[in-house]
């Protein structure tokens, strides 16, 4: 039983140190097979960063007005994850803005230059997020969802949304090494999606329990939504999943939730 608790501890320590910036203890490994298995995990680094950036947007809104609050939480995360996913955004906005074929696309996702395509995307979603969580801390709307439990909510199902293409599109360059996505770049057990499933869904439906609101899960087709347009998109154009994708597809979904619980329908 101690083995096995500190496999896990080490696989979640491994994801920690993987998709943050986080110091982690010496004695956490690199190996590639600890990083693949580690991703059961990425959902519960969502609880992590969320609920930083839930800490940050609470105490700078005693000192400044929300719109401040919101962009210091936003930066918060941004710097706790070193700007992962973000990255990923920019890549595929610059490689599906400027490539036409899959080889070119995937050259320019490789390049660690960001162009105009990628400025503009991310622009554009840094906007999205901080717009309409500025909007959720000026009016409670329908729900009443504030902002430290949209943020707690959103990082985690994001994530989940992303880590779903891991088991349902091939990686999709031909040299594993090449990219960030190698640890994650193999198939996931069912019984291993299904933990993830459970640690990106939980805050959801704690809320949904919590607020006795069943409606709070309709966030999912937006969701399902955007996971079958980009899954779509990305076997079409490159036969299957990159990590620039993961990190493209985490962005766009954090952005979905914010969009969607803020919308005037739910005033």
């Amino acid at each position: 039983m101690r083995r096995r608790l500190r496999a896990q501890v080490e696989l979640l320590l491994t994801a920690v140190m993987f998709y943050t910036r986080l110091p982690c203890p010496a004695w956490v490994g690199h190996d590639a097979e600890l990083l693949n298995r580690a991703t059961v995990y990425f959902p519960l680094i969502g609880w992590l960063v969320g609920g930083a950036a839930a800490g940050v947007y609470w105490g700078a809104a005693q000192l400044w007005p929300p719109a401040v609050a919101v962009l210091l939480s936003t930066a918060a995360g941004v710097l706790l994850t070193g700007a992962f996913h973000e990255d990923g955004l920019a890549d595929v906005c610059d490689g599906f803005g400027g490539g036409w074929t899959r080889a070119r696309i995937l050259d320019i996702m490789k390049d660690s230059r960001v162009g105009t395509y990628g400025l503009v995307g991310l622009g554009l979603a840094l906007a999205a997020k901080v717009t309409a969580l500025a909007g959720a801390a000026a009016g409670p709307g329908r729900w009443g969802l504030a902002v430290p439990v949209l943020l707690v909510v959103a990082h985690p199902l994001s994530r989940l949304t992303a880590l779903t293409f891991v088991r349902t599109l091939p990686y999709a360059r031909e040299d594993l090494a090449d990219g960030k996505a190698k640890p994650v770049a193999q198939s996931m057990p069912n019984a291993r999606l299904a933990v993830a499933a459970l640690l990106g869904l939980a805050p959801l439906l704690a809320l949904a329990a919590w607020q006795r609101q069943p409606a709070l899960l309709l966030v999912l087709v937006p969701l399902g939504v955007l996971h079958t347009v980009l899954g779509r998109w990305f076997r079409r154009w490159l036969g299957g999943y990159t990590g620039d994708c993961l990190g493209a597809t985490q962005q766009l979904a954090e952005v979905a939730v914010y969009v969607f619980f803020t919308a005037r329908i739910w005033q």
